[in-house]
């Protein structure tokens, strides 16, 4: 019987893990204001190029396409930040990573896209802002005009990941219906390059952003972090 007790308490407990894991992010974004910032003033936590990123106007930012990471990992946690994208940026909020130098079938992405330039506005939906790039698109384009500052939270507890952008949940991503290469659950193709079926990947890893892609050049602010239970 005791044996049973202990048996029936432990799934009690993973079926209490799931649960938290599956509960719905919070409506609207949430105040972040005494949260921990991701990235100290000088960047001493940070791993990145000596001279490609910086802050100015108080805005971090890169000259060159070079992603900067968190020294720390990171899982189950909220990460809430501000964000204004040049004219035809292309940029990424990078989670889960596990190998820094080989990224891109390494982590997920969180994509950062304008959305509204000529360049992107005929590429897949799953290459549009605040959706997982290559994965799964964002049931609206809630992305503002290059030249303004946009919100963004994301939410990730194990293989759930939540996004919020501009006060509207966009994206409900499952890691784990992922289980093809080359195929999303709703039959459209993944990008060659990301070779790796969400649902083998890991959920806990270090976080990046990612620089000045195709020559123009993002900003962020604000960049907070809350560890989840």
């Amino acid at each position: 019987m005791r044996k049973m007790m202990i048996v029936l308490l432990a799934a009690g407990c993973l079926g209490a893990t799931a649960l938290r894991a599956a509960e719905p992010p919070p409506k609207g974004h949430p105040d972040s204001s005494a949260w921990e910032n991701l990235f100290a003033p000088d960047l001493s936590n940070a791993d990145y190029p000596k001279g490609i990123w910086f802050v100015a106007d108080g805005a971090l930012t890169a000259s060159k396409d070079e992603a900067i990471w968190t020294k720390k990992d990171y899982e189950n946690f909220v990460m809430d930040l501000e964000f204004k994208n040049a004219p035809r940026a292309n940029s990424g909020v990078l989670i889960y990573a596990t190998d820094t130098a080989n990224w891109i079938p390494n982590s997920v992405e969180v994509q950062i896209l304008d959305d509204w330039a000529d360049e992107w506005v005929r590429q897949p939906a799953t290459w549009k802002c605040a959706g997982i790039f290559g994965r799964l698109a964002p049931a609206k384009q809630v992305v503002k005009k290059a030249g303004e500052w946009n919100r963004m939270t994301i939410w990730a507890r194990g293989p759930q990941i939540d996004v919020m952008l501009n006060g509207e949940l966009v994206t409900q991503c499952d890691m784990r219906q992922w289980n093809d290469a080359q195929k999303n659950p709703d039959g459209s193709a993944i990008p060659p390059w990301l070779n790796r079926p969400l649902a083998t990947m890991a959920t806990k890893g270090k976080i990046g952003l990612q620089g000045k892609h195709g020559g123009a050049p993002i900003y962020f602010r604000n960049i907070k972090i809350k560890a989840l239970e």
